[in-house]
């Protein structure tokens, strides 16, 4: 069973839909003796570091998440749940996670594409991957794929090998991160059609290390 958690940060029944769509059994849980049961986890969010990570706290379940970080489990960040993995976030100035290190920064307010022209915040829309590293769960992405991004800030780990592929909008950012047996994908992969699908099956399957 994939535990995709719940801790009033949105975002859950696309997720839901897509992992069920895919084969894989799946509940939508903020039950505690559910996610330490569960063989994976799905950390998915929108909305705000801050909210989200009192959220976390009353709930009680920054714990089972950091334990599973222990124990092996397998489990994938989506969006604000890749950002607030990271140890601080600039959005609310919050602490977050720590689980891996690295700051959660805002793009600049004047940031502009190639061209001189100036880029909207939040970036919004679909865009590709580069720069992308070996690892199971991406084996099928192409640099031709693109994905679908909402979201004003993006993390940016201290250690180059947590990057796992990239992406450009006015500055080149970190867009999949991880290490050991965690991921994570400032994208969403359940709304990003084909490529996205392909994501989320890779990893519904894959055994870490």
């Amino acid at each position: 069973m994939i535990a995709i958690i719940d801790y009033d940060a949105g975002n859950l029944a696309s997720v839901e839909r897509a992992v069920s769509y895919l084969g894989f059994k799946c509940i939508v849980t903020n039950n505690m003796k559910t996610i330490d049961s569960s063989e994976r986890i799905i950390f998915p969010g929108v909305g705000a570091a801050g909210a989200a990570m009192d959220s976390l706290k009353r709930l009680g379940l920054d714990s089972p998440i950091k334990q599973a970080v222990i124990d092996g489990k397998p489990i994938l960040g989506i969006c604000l749940g890749t950002q607030i993995i990271m140890e601080y976030s600039e959005e609310n100035e919050t602490p977050c996670l720590k689980i891996i290190d690295g700051f959660v920064k805002a793009f600049p307010l004047d940031i502009k594409s190639k061209d001189g022209s100036r880029l909207k915040i939040p970036h919004m829309g679909w865009n590709g991957l580069e720069n992308i590293k070996k690892h199971p769960v991406l084996s099928d992405l192409h640099e031709d794929d693109e994905f679908y991004f909402v979201h004003g800030y993006y993390p940016n780990p201290n250690d180059s090998e947590h990057i796992l592929a990239t992406t450009d909008y006015g500055i080149s950012f970190a867009s999949v991160i991880g290490f050991n047996n965690i991921i994570a994908t400032q994208f969403h992969p359940e709304k990003s059609g084909r490529p996205g699908l392909s994501l989320l099956k890779n990893f519904c399957m894959w055994i870490p290390g």
